[in-house]
C-alpha cells in the first residue's frame, strides 16, 4: 500500500466512523420515536398529530437506511484499497478521476460508466 493509498484509506475511515455514528444517533432516534408512539394511545389515524408522527417516522427510517448503505459502500471502498483496486473503475478498469473520488469517496465507476446506468 503506498503512501497516498494510507492517507486515502484513513480518510475513509473517518468517514466510515462518523457515518457509524451518525446510524448510531438515527438508530436511537427512531427506538425512542416508536417506543414514545408505542407508550401512547395516539392513533396515527384519529390524531391531529398522527400524520406527523407517521411522517417522522418514515423520514427517519428512510435516512438511516441510507446511512447503511452508506456505511456498506464504504466497506467496499476499503476492501478496495486493500486489494489494490481502489480508484480503478468496476466496468473499464480506467482510473476514476481524482475529483469524481473526492466528491464520492466510494466511487466505484468512472463517471462515463456511471452515466451509463
Amino acid at each position: 500500500m503506498t503512501s497516498d493509498s494510507g492517507t486515502v484509506r484513513e480518510a475513509l475511515l473517518r468517514l466510515r466512523q462518523e457515518t457509524e455514528a451518525q446510524a448510531a444517533a438515527l438508530d436511537g432516534d427512531l427506538r425512542s420515536l416508536f417506543e414514545a408512539s408505542r407508550a401512547s394511545n395516539a392513533d396515527d389515524e384519529h390524531d391531529p398529530e398522527g400524520s406527523t408522527i407517521a411522517f417522522e417516522r418514515a423520514q427517519l427510517t428512510a435516512v438511516l437506511d441510507a446511512a447503511r448503505r452508506r456505511l456498506a459502500e464504504l466497506d467496499v471502498a476499503l476492501r478496495r484499497i486493500d486489494d489494490g483496486s481502489y480508484g480503478s473503475c468496476e466496468r473499464c478498469s480506467r482510473a476514476i478521476p481524482a475529483d469524481r473520488l473526492v466528491a464520492r469517496p466510494s466511487a466505484r465507476t468512472c463517471v462515463a460508466c456511471a452515466s451509463r446506468r
